[in-house]
């Protein structure tokens, strides 16, 4: 058995346990909060790095949820102290969530380092905040536990399950082309979101705090529980509870995270046919920790990996769904071999262990690996001469006819061109066209946003046309689908190839063979290189400025180039003067 710290060992010590003047000082601000000696001497100081604000729909039930963690803390004899940290919601956030991914990370790590912590509760769930926190409490690499929101209820409109984003985007389909009236898409404004919680379908919420378990940060089975579910406030209250345990054992982010971990992860994710955008951040995470996952890895474990998770957008149900037909524990057991059940998580056991004996209870909600929805390829990595460093596509989300397609390039210079004319009755497009929106990555946009699920026209949506061959270098949220090619790499506002395609241009996608090339000859692509200029910088000061030129392509992450590293420090804290 492991040695276990002592009172003297804990970090926290060093402000409180020590009789000097700068000790007095703790000790006696701790006593001008209400708090005497006896409740904070020799005991774990928890910090608790909480995501709630008033902009933060998916947050709003962690002003209570914080209390039952503290409860917890306080039961194992530990010490709770709460810190607000940024807030990242994804529906009301401009441009994006994505530009401040890296500064929750930032905060994240330094208030853990500037601050008594002996150990961590991170509370996330919306989209961004799950990464931005792993990241930061893996540099840190302190004893860390994450509490994961949970999914909203079912939205409900006369009788229709409505999910989050997939059912925005087919019903704002419906309203361009007439289908539905005003009145009907006020009913779906009302009904799609009923309950605390993050996305209810598979969307980047729900895989980023799968995966957080597959990586073994939560207790087992927390990352299904619906927010609104009693059976979440009592995780909550056990996630406080087993944090200060883990402080004692010293268990810590680098104890857990491996390369098998890591695979353990991306499995789930492709078996869930899980977000895109998870691609971006499981190689932030892992490269946190050290350790190098690629996009040809990411690859490999989906040409191998079946979709076993019936849930929209690829499927047909919802987490709430998924939940009581067993949740994660369950579908992580089906997976069987294709799961390294050796792996360590933070409550002490084997991911093998903690799986043993979950069931499934629905088996059209989680599939058997004999019956997928899907036999592979949840995600695909395509290359080219238009994407040298990759590009990803969710086949399953597209019409299958359009995974091999040669069709006319229409491109839009930016977010703002596309939408002055996408809609322009007269705009040269057809259904057999490719769709082409440049300088939407991580610096040109800026923070690569959400705008990969590019507008199918008005007057061929009334056409009945409802999916299209669309590239970008941008994002596009996992609630969406369609035929979208994203991420290409390295983005066209920085001068990649992407940047050289021109309105007119045939463009060849060929998922099955990974492949997305324009088909120009190579002393043409090379005539408009020269002739390519660099656009004026998107910011001139503040922390834009800084992402703009510190930020990394989505090949790699998209972290900062200053925050990737081989190893976290342990003991690295500076002194205390």
């Amino acid at each position: 058995m492991a040695k276990r710290k002592t009172p003297e060992e804990l970090r926290s010590h060093r402000w409180y346990g020590v009789n000097d003047l700068r000790s007095f000082g703790h000790r006696s601000r701790t006593a001008q909060m209400g708090f005497s000696r006896e409740e904070y001497a020799g005991k774990p100081v928890i910090a608790i790095l909480n995501t709630w604000s008033e902009m933060n729909p998916c947050h709003t039930h962690f002003k209570q949820r914080v209390e039952e963690v503290k409860r917890g803390i306080w039961q194992a004899g530990g010490f709770p102290i709460e810190l607000p940290v940024q807030t990242l919601s994804e529906p009301f956030q401009k441009p994006t969530t994505m530009l401040y991914r890296n500064f929750l990370a930032m905060e994240a790590e330094e208030t853990l380092r500037s601050y008594p912590a002996d150990g961590v509760v991170l509370m996330g769930g919306c989209d961004k905040t799950t990464p931005a926190l792993l990241m930061g409490a893996i540099s840190m690499d302190l004893p860390a536990i994450y509490l994961p929101a949970g999914p909203m209820l079912r939205g409900n409109w006369n009788g229709v399950t409505l999910g989050s984003g997939s059912d925005t985007w087919k019903y704002w389909d419906d309203l361009r082309a007439s289908r539905i009236t005003e009145e009907d898409w006020r009913g779906v404004e009302g009904g799609i979101a009923r309950s605390p919680g993050h996305c209810m379908t598979m969307g980047t919420a729900s895989t980023m705090t799968s995966a957080a378990e597959a990586l073994g940060f939560t207790l087992p089975g927390f990352a299904s529980i619906p927010a609104a579910d009693s059976r979440h406030a009592q995780m909550s209250a056990k996630t406080g509870m087993r944090i200060v345990e883990m402080v004692w054992e010293d268990l810590k982010p680098s104890d857990i995270l491996t390369a098998g971990s890591v695979d353990n992860a991306v499995t789930t994710c492709l078996a869930l046919s899980g977000s895109t955008n998870a691609i971006v951040h499981m190689i932030a995470v892992a490269r946190r920790a050290g350790i190098e996952l690629t996009l040809d890895r990411y690859d490999d474990i989906a040409r191998r990996t079946p979709v076993l998770a019936n849930i929209r957008p690829t499927g047909a149900y919802l987490m709430e769904d998924f939940f009581y037909a067993g949740g994660l524990p369950a579908m992580l057991r089906e997976l069987g071999d294709l799961i390294d059940g050796s792996q360590k998580t933070v409550n002490g056991q084997t991911i093998g262990e903690n799986i043993a004996d979950a069931k499934v209870f629905n088996e059209d909600v989680i599939r058997s690996r004999a019956a997928p929805l899907l036999p592979g390829n949840g995600l695909a990595v395509l290359r080219g001469n238009i994407a040298p460093d990759g590009a990803v596509i969710k086949p399953g989300a597209a019409d299958p006819k359009l995974l091999v397609h040669t069709g006319r390039a229409v491109v839009f210079r930016d977010y703002n061109d596309m939408a002055a004319r996408i809609d322009d009755a007269a705009l040269d497009i057809d259904e057999n066209s490719v769709i082409v929106l440049q300088h939407a990555g991580p610096v040109g946009a800026p923070g690569m946003p959400e705008w990969g699920q590019l507008p199918i026209p008005a007057k061929l949506l009334q056409k009945g046309v409802r999916d299209m061959v669309r590239i970008s270098d941008a994002r596009m949220s996992g609630t969406s689908y369609g035929a979208c090619v994203l991420h290409v790499a390295p983005e066209s506002f920085i001068g990649g190839p992407f940047a050289l395609v021109q309105t007119g241009d045939l463009i060849e996608l060929d998922v099955p063979r990974r492949k997305l090339n324009v088909l120009v000859p190579d002393d043409e692509l090379a005539r408009r290189k020269a002739a390519w200029v660099q656009p004026a910088p998107r910011f001139e000061r503040g922390y834009g400025a800084m992402h703009q030129v510190h930020v990394l392509q989505a090949d790699k992450g998209c972290d900062f180039d200053f925050l990737q590293r081989v190893s976290a420090k342990r003991d690295g804290d500076p002194e205390i003067h």
